[in-house]
C-alpha cells in the first residue's frame, strides 16, 4: 500500500496513511467475513462470500464502476454498492504504487441486484464533486475472425477452429448479401468462457497464424447490447436478415401480410436486412415463429424480434467502423457486412459533453420524414442553434463540439493504402487548429476502412473520443469496452 493518501470523504482533505488503509481494510474483512486477495493488478474482495455454496452468478449480474477517486479503497466503496444488494465480488485495479486505477467491477448474487446498482449508483455523488459512472459489464466470449475464404461454409470453419483453439462452442457465419453460396469473409467464434476466448485471442493474435494458407485478423467482437426482459416484452418489430438484395419492402410487406393480412404496419429495407413494424406484438411474434426459415426471393430468412436502442444516448459510437445510423433506431443481432463486420449489434454511445459541462442527455429525437405540404412556412436557422441529440453521425458531433467551444472547425486530411487481397483502404487524420500546439497535434485511428464515409466517421469518432478524454470526461460504457479488452 502506498504510505500516504488524502482521505476525501464527506469532503474531508486529511492525510490517511498506509498503516491506517490497512487497519480500514482489515476492520471491513472483519466486519463482513469476506477475504481480500491481490493479484494481477486487481484486489479481489469476496468471490465467493461466506457462506456461499454453488455455482458462481450467472452473466449479467456484474457491473462496471468507472470514475472512482484514485485514493478511494474498498472500505469506503463496499457499504455504497452493497446498498443494491448482495456483493458476490468486488474487484478493485490497482496500480503498482497503490492508488487504485479509477475502475472497478462489482458482481452481485442476482440480475436484478446488478439492474438496481445501475439505477441507484450511475451519476451518484461518491465525493462533493466526484460523481461515478455505473453501467452492465460484459465477459466477452466471442472472437471476430476476419480474412476466411469465403467459400469456407460453417462447418469447415468450426471444426478448424476446434483443431486450434481450445473451448470453442458455436461459430457464426453470415451469407454473402449478393452470393448466399458464399460467407462474407469473416466468422464469429463463440468460446465457454471469457478465459478460453482470451487464451483463443493471444494464440492467434500475431498475425501470422494462417487457417487454409490465409493469414487471419483477430479481435474480440463487440459484444451484443442486452436489453431488459421487460423492455423485450413491449417489442413489436421483427428484424429479419439474409434477404437479397433485389428484395422490396412491399414484396417483404405481402410475405409478412399472408399469415394475417393487414398485420404490419410498414417496412423499412436496408440493403440485406429489414425491419417490419407490426400494429400488434402478438401478430409480430406469431409472424416471427411463421416466417423464420422461409424463402422470399430464393432467399433463406432469419427473423427475430429487434432489440430497442438505449435512447438516453445520443449518438452511435464504434471504434471498429461506424454502423450506420438506421430509420428505426433500433439494435439488431448482425445489420452490417463486409464494409462493417466486427460488431454483432450497437455499442454503447458516448453523450454530448460541450464546454466542460457533462449536458443532460434529452431523449433521441425520433428519425422519421413528415409530408411537406405547399405553403408550409419555414424559418431559416444554423445547425448550432439546435441540441446535440439532433445528430446522430459523429463528423456532426465533432463539428459542433468545436463550435460550442468556439475553436475552428475541425480539419480533415485523407490518406490510403492497399491491403493484400488488393483493397484500397482509406484513413483520415484530424487536425483541431484550437489545439494543435497541444498535448496532441492530430488524431489518427487505428483502424482503415474500405469507404470513404466510413473513414471519415471512425476519424470523428476517434477524435471525440480522446477530447473527451482529455478534459477527464469519459463515457462510461466506452470506458468499459475499452479496459475490458
Amino acid at each position: 500500500m502506498n504510505e500516504e493518501n488524502i482521505d476525501g470523504t464527506n469532503g474531508c482533505s486529511k492525510v490517511r496513511t498506509g498503516t491506517q488503509n490497512e487497519a480500514a481494510l482489515l476492520a471491513l474483512m472483519e466486519k463482513t467475513g469476506y477475504n481480500m486477495v491481490q493479484e494481477n493488478g486487481q484486489r479481489k474482495f469476496g468471490g465467493p462470500p461466506p457462506g456461499w455454496e454453488g455455482p458462481p452468478p450467472p452473466r449479467g449480474c456484474e457491473v462496471f464502476v468507472g470514475k472512482i477517486p484514485r485514493d478511494m479503497y474498498e472500505d469506503e466503496l463496499v457499504p455504497v454498492f452493497e446498498r443494491a444488494g448482495k456483493i458476490y465480488e468486488f474487484r478493485l485495479m490497482m496500480e503498482f504504487s497503490g492508488e487504485n486505477r479509477g475502475y472497478a467491477f462489482v458482481m452481485y448474487t442476482t440480475k436484478e441486484e446488478a439492474q438496481l446498482a445501475i439505477r441507484i449508483l450511475n451519476n451518484y455523488e461518491i465525493r462533493p464533486g466526484k460523481f461515478i459512472g455505473v453501467c452492465v459489464s460484459l465477459d466477452n466470449c466471442r472472437l471476430f475472425i476476419g480474412a476466411i475464404p469465403k467459400e469456407k461454409k460453417k462447418e469447415e470453419i468450426l471444426d478448424e477452429m476446434k483443431k486450434v483453439t481450445e473451448g470453442v462452442v458455436d461459430v457464426i457465419v453470415y451469407p454473402s448479401a449478393t452470393d448466399k453460396s458464399k460467407n462474407r469473409g469473416f466468422a464469429f467464434v463463440e468460446y465457454e468462457s471469457h478465459r478460453a476466448a482470451a487464451m483463443a485471442r493471444r494464440k492467434l493474435i500475431p498475425g501470422t497464424f494462417q487457417l487454409w494458407g490465409h493469414t487471419i485478423q483477430v479481435d474480440w467482437a463487440d459484444p451484443e447490447k442486452e436489453v431488459d426482459e421487460e423492455t423485450m416484452q413491449r417489442v413489436k418489430v421483427l428484424y429479419v436478415r439474409n434477404l437479397m438484395i433485389s428484395t422490396t419492402e412491399e414484396a417483404i410487406k405481402a410475405e409478412f401480410n399472408k399469415f394475417k393480412p393487414g398485420a404490419v404496419e410498414r417496412v423499412k429495407k436496408l440493403r440485406d436486412y429489414a425491419f417490419v413494424h407490426f400494429f400488434n406484438r402478438e401478430d409480430a411474434v406469431a409472424a416471427m415463429s411463421v416466417m423464420h426459415g422461409k424463402c422470399i426471393d430464393g432467399a433463406s430468412i432469419e427473423v427475430t424480434l429487434a432489440k430497442p436502442v438505449n435512447k438516453e444516448n445520443t449518438w452511435r459510437q464504434h471504434l471498429n467502423g461506424q454502423i450506420s445510423p438506421n430509420s428505426e433506431n433500433l439494435i439488431v443481432f448482425a445489420n452490417k457486412e463486409e464494409s462493417h463486420p466486427k460488431t454483432l449489434g450497437k455499442l454503447p454511445t458516448l453523450p454530448a459533453r460541450l464546454n466542460g459541462q457533462h449536458s443532460p442527455s434529452p431523449p433521441e429525437i425520433e428519425r422519421c420524414t413528415y409530408p411537406f405540404f405547399p405553403g408550409t412556412k419555414l424559418t431559416p436557422i444554423s445547425m448550432y442553434s439546435l441540441k446535440s441529440n439532433h445528430f446522430n453521425s459523429a463528423v456532426m458531433h465533432l463539428d459542433y463540439y468545436c463550435n460550442k467551444n468556439n475553436w475552428a472547425p475541425p480539419e480533415y486530411y485523407l490518406y490510403s493504402t492497399t491491403s493484400q487481397d488488393g483493397k484500397v483502404l482509406l484513413v483520415y487524420k484530424i487536425v483541431i487548429p484550437a489545439i494543435a500546439n497541444g498535448s496532441q497535434s492530430y488524431f489518427m485511428p487505428d483502424k482503415l476502412c474500405t469507404t470513404l464515409e466510413d473513414a471519415k466517421e471512425l476519424a470523428a469518432q476517434f477524435t471525440l473520443l480522446h477530447l473527451d478524454r482529455e478534459h477527464n470526461l469519459f463515457s462510461l460504457d466506452l470506458c468499459r469496452r475499452i479496459w475490458r479488452k
